[in-house]
């Protein structure tokens, strides 16, 4: 009796925490609603806008120290566009957001900040993803172009759009512990088409959410991009046109280097361009647009398993070696207590003390199991992406750096794990 009075306190717990939750979901959606109508008047999306008329007494006194500076015009708006929504991980970065802006489109979250600081500033928030259907009508409604994307699909198609457009477009990115920032497509310099005409694999991209990114350098990059926006729309002009300036956090120093011209033979901005409207991009690059961490399927079925089947395994008490492939850092952040750290980079280069140490490990399982089996090797990495890559490596390794072994990734990784066995272990 005692048992099932366990039992159904344990289910009442899980549903006090579930309708917690949908109580947190619905204010949210109720602040984004509110949110939406105070910007409704401001959100026309793909519509023309008109101009808007010079500044007032307020914005002159307002803006004046800038004002004082030669050339500096006195109209402008700013458009803001972003499919997304404001998530727990972006506030260490994304500074526009609050804790309380969870949930809220980015786009309108962002235009509320800024009129926060200045009712007056005319911000059209867009919530939409830019696509090869609407780029160009929206792009060719401002004067210049800010990239502030994470995903190489959406570089070329904003880069297409800029130069179909004949906008000026300043790039920046930060990853880890660096930061770059170009112009492209200003003052006859090359686009970006120009420098990579090709786009680069997919499983060779890395970006925040994989690589991670210290959140003070989108902050300087940020900054720095906004710099060179006002210099161009004030007259001033830049001269990052033909420069890759790269920040390096690190050693907290700035340096550029140059670029090669305009391509005669670029496929958009070339003589004879082969691209004269936006295509699509996702299919060119081989990869999502989104920054949200991507998903490789580098493996065959067999050769997978889920995390479910994992756990079974587990509860089982089958006799097996967990290879943990994530870098050291981040096995410091979280990890399952029984699992082997090898990053996968050690792998790759095949370092000898962290070979020796996999080849013990496996002998001792050899030891544990009855018969010639193959010892079992499940791999397992944060998204399950850099586990598929480490499974490649050690079917080669096992016909001759190691013993012959069974190898298997485990699906989704340590993030699906937190998803569908352990609610309690970490996401990051």
């Amino acid at each position: 009796m005692s048992q099932e009075v366990c039992s159904l306190k344990k289910q009442l717990k899980e549903k006090e925490k579930e309708i917690a939750a949908l109580k947190n979901k619905l204010s949210q959606l109720e602040r984004s609603h509110d949110l939406t109508q105070q910007l409704h008047d401001k959100v026309t999306p793909l519509t023309p806008l008109k101009a808007k008329p010079a500044l007032s007494n307020e914005d002159i006194m307002r803006y004046s120290r800038q004002l004082l500076l030669a050339q500096l015009g006195v109209q402008g708006r700013l458009g803001l566009l972003d499919y997304d929504e404001v998530e727990l991980s972006n506030l260490h970065r994304q500074v526009l957001h609050g804790e309380e802006n969870q949930g809220q489109a980015k786009a309108l979250s962002a235009a509320y900040a800024v009129r926060r600081l200045n009712s007056t500033v005319e911000c059209i928030p867009y919530h939409l993803q830019l696509s090869s259907e609407n780029a160009l009508q929206l792009i060719q409604q401002y004067d210049i172009v800010a990239d502030c994307s994470d995903n190489v699909p959406t570089r070329y198609l904003v880069n297409d759009a800029c130069v179909l457009s004949g906008k000026p477009l300043v790039s920046a990115s930060a990853l880890r512990m660096e930061g770059q920032l170009t112009v492209y497509n200003y003052c006859g310099g090359p686009c970006y088409r120009c420098l990579y005409p090709v786009p680069p694999p997919p499983e060779t991209v890395t970006n925040c959410s994989d690589g991670g990114v210290l959140g003070v350098v989108p902050g300087i990059m940020g900054c720095y991009q906004a710099l060179e926006v006002l210099k161009i729309a004030s007259g001033h002009g830049s001269s990052c046109g033909q420069q890759l300036v790269m920040f390096d956090a690190q050693d907290a120093r700035f340096r550029s280097i140059k670029l090669r011209p305009k391509q005669a033979g670029c496929a958009v901005c070339g003589e004879n361009p082969s691209v004269t409207q936006l295509v699509d991009y996702e299919s060119f690059c081989g990869s999502a647009a989104t920054d949200k961490c991507r998903k490789l399927n580098l493996l065959s079925k067999d050769q997978r398993i889920t995390v479910q089947e994992y756990k079974s395994v587990l509860d089982n008490a089958e006799p097996h070696l967990l290879l943990d492939v994530r870098p050291l850092v981040e096995v410091d952040i979280c990890h399952l207590p029984f699992s082997l750290n090898i990053p996968l980079s050690s792998l790759e280069e095949k370092k000898s003390e962290h070979l020796q140490l996999l080849r013990e490990r496996i002998s001792q399982l050899k030891q544990q199991m009855a018969g010639d089996c193959r010892p079992p090797v499940y791999v397992i990495c944060k998204l399950g992406n850099d586990s598929q890559k480490a499974v490649q490596l050690l079917e080669k390794m096992s016909e001759s750096d190691i013993d012959s072994i069974t190898v298997k990734d485990i699906c989704g990784g340590l993030l699906a794990w937190a998803k569908r066995v352990d609610p309690t272990f970490p996401q990051y």
